[in-house]
């Protein structure tokens, strides 16, 4: 062999350790990246759950209203403003976003959404038109149809259209600027707002018939029994939650709206029982919710405990349904 050859081969000894300790410096960069890159994954969710997360149950919430305009109206289209605007609407997000990842919120927006539907359809029905065979107003109608959009509908909904659609908060926007032209067209005459007994007696049955609907819920999921591993039963929770605040919110408009019925017919103190009961309610929010025995001793059922107030405001709104009839 040639010194030549000599040379070629000493130089290929060394370079093989340069080399290998440059792959593994490669290897070290990869392991380090791919660390940080896992550690925001990780940080990414719980931090912006953190940051998203909002249960707005405040029971003073209050708007102003302008002469002859309805407060409920008023109360609902503020409502809607607070949980599309000023909170972030989660029910529809979608999986790579943080709020994807909530639970509580969701199910409460849902809830106030749910209420606020019930009522522009008793808006639309009763309250707003003179008598049954007489015209729905186009805001009201426009109102009630918006609302009873789904919750969960983001940019596309591959289930009905490949298709872009309209998202669950673009819908309750209309639904609210629709409630606050039917107030101020309320406000210059335009628009009818029938401040009789029979009117409220009918809504008041109606929202009673729901907090029904809402409380058999509540027995069902009791009476198939849980404990402290129960995916269900926070959900249910936060749903009612919602729905009990916004409807007590408008019955703190209604009283402003029907004040000339309320005094007449001597209502002011079992309208305020019924208030506390409802905002009772409303205000529940435990830490953790637990579905245990009702008459536990540890851990006793927070569903239960929601039920009593809610069952006592129905109670008392359909005491004041019958005086309303009378």
């Amino acid at each position: 062999m040639s010194m030549h050859d000599d040379n070629v081969i000493g130089t290929d000894q060394t370079a093989q350790p340069r080399l290998a300790g440059r792959g593994e410096k490669a290897r070290g960069w990869a392991l380090r990246v791919g660390g940080i890159v896992v550690a925001l994954l990780l940080l990414y969710y719980p931090a912006g759950m953190v940051w998203v997360h909002s249960l707005d149950d405040d029971p003073d919430f209050a708007v102003e209203t302008s002469e002859g305009e309805s407060r409920a109206v008023a109360l609902a289209a503020a409502l809607i403003e607070r949980e599309t605007d000023q909170n972030r609407w989660t029910a529809n997000d979608p999986f790579f976003l943080p709020a994807a990842a909530l639970d509580n919120m969701p199910n409460f927006q849902q809830g106030i959404i749910y209420a606020l539907s019930r009522f522009a359809i008793e808006m639309s029905d009763q309250i707003g038109r003179v008598r049954g065979s007489s015209q729905v107003d186009d805001d009201l109608d426009s109102a009630a149809g918006r609302l009873k959009y789904p919750g969960t509908i983001w940019f596309f909904d591959f289930s009905t259209s490949l298709a872009p659609t309209a998202t669950s908060e673009q819908q309750y926007r209309e639904a609210r600027r629709a409630l606050i032209s039917y107030n101020q067209r309320l406000a210059k005459g335009e628009a009818t707002f029938e401040r009789r007994a029979d009117n409220l007696q009918a809504t008041l049955e109606r929202m009673s018939a729901d907090l029904g609907s809402s409380s058999a819920v509540i027995d069902h999921h009791i009476a198939e029994g849980g404990f402290l591993i129960d995916f269900d039963a926070d959900d249910i929770f936060y749903q009612t939650k919602g729905r009990i605040y916004a409807y007590y919110l408008i019955l703190v408009g209604f009283r402003d709206d029907f004040k000339q019925v309320i005094n007449e017919r001597e209502l002011g103190k079992a309208w305020d029982q019924m208030l506390a009961s409802m905002r009772h309610a409303a205000e529940m929010d435990p830490l953790v919710i637990v579905n245990g025995a009702p008459d536990g001793q540890l851990l006793p059922s927070h569903l239960a405990a929601q039920g009593f107030y809610l069952l006592r405001g129905r109670t008392q709104l359909k005491e004041i349904a019958n005086i309303l009839l009378k």
